[in-house]
């Protein structure tokens, strides 16, 4: 038989494939097994390019937080940390089943760490106290998680009748599911405005800049 033009198996087709499942059926459908089912070869095979489920959700992980920005640290803080926050919850919200593993922390992804850094630095760059510095990565990361992992207005029963009586404040609850994507993502810019002044607000209070 004449060998394919393309590679049957490579990190990336592996990677790709694995995502699917996750986004398809959450963290734990995912197996070495299945993935390998998927790709049309034996689970042996996977081991050539990874070596357990874990190793594989942590290069997932790392290639899902490469495309988060700091870029903007290059200019200001402000930039910096709403940059920061929109593309870290873009890149997350695009798979909200790998939240959870991500909720963790960096571990020793070395995309994730690089951000940390480049986060840290330019908060402390800009005056900002190291504990401080700690503490609105912290919050941000807080803010995005919670934005990413799922939706707050498509949670709600889609019926009127369920608030009828019952629930006479909600009694406008029941459209929210039809604006869910337009609903979170206003919540989610609302929250970012108010902490990014209440932290210009601290800011100007630490370094006595107006």
């Amino acid at each position: 038989m004449p060998r394919p033009s393309t590679p049957l198996l490579s990190m990336e087709r592996i990677r790709e494939h694995a995502v699917e499942i996750i986004d398809e059926s959450g963290l734990e459908a995912l197996s070495m097994r299945k993935l390998a089912e998927r790709l049309g070869v034996r689970a042996a095979s996977l081991y050539n390019y990874v070596p357990n489920k874990d190793e594989l959700l942590q290069d997932i992980a790392n290639s899902v937080m490469s495309e988060v920005d700091v870029s903007g640290f290059d200019s200001d803080w402000v930039t910096g940390l709403t940059v920061w926050a929109r593309s870290y919850r873009a890149a997350l919200a695009a798979h909200p089943n790998l939240v959870p593993f991500l909720a963790s922390g960096p571990a020793r992804r070395e995309n994730a760490l690089r951000r940390a850094d480049a986060v840290h630095g330019g908060l402390i760059s800009a005056g900002w106290p190291p504990r401080y510095a700690t503490m609105i990565g912290a919050s941000v990361k807080y803010l995005v998680l919670g934005s990413a992992m799922g939706s707050f207005a498509a949670g709600f029963p889609a019926e009127a009748e369920v608030y009828e009586e019952r629930f006479p404040n909600l009694e406008h609850a029941h459209l929210l599911p039809r604006h869910a994507t337009e609903i979170d993502h206003a919540s989610f810019e609302l929250a970012l405005e108010a902490f990014v002044e209440g932290l210009r607000r601290r800011h100007a209070e630490l370094t006595g800049e107006d």
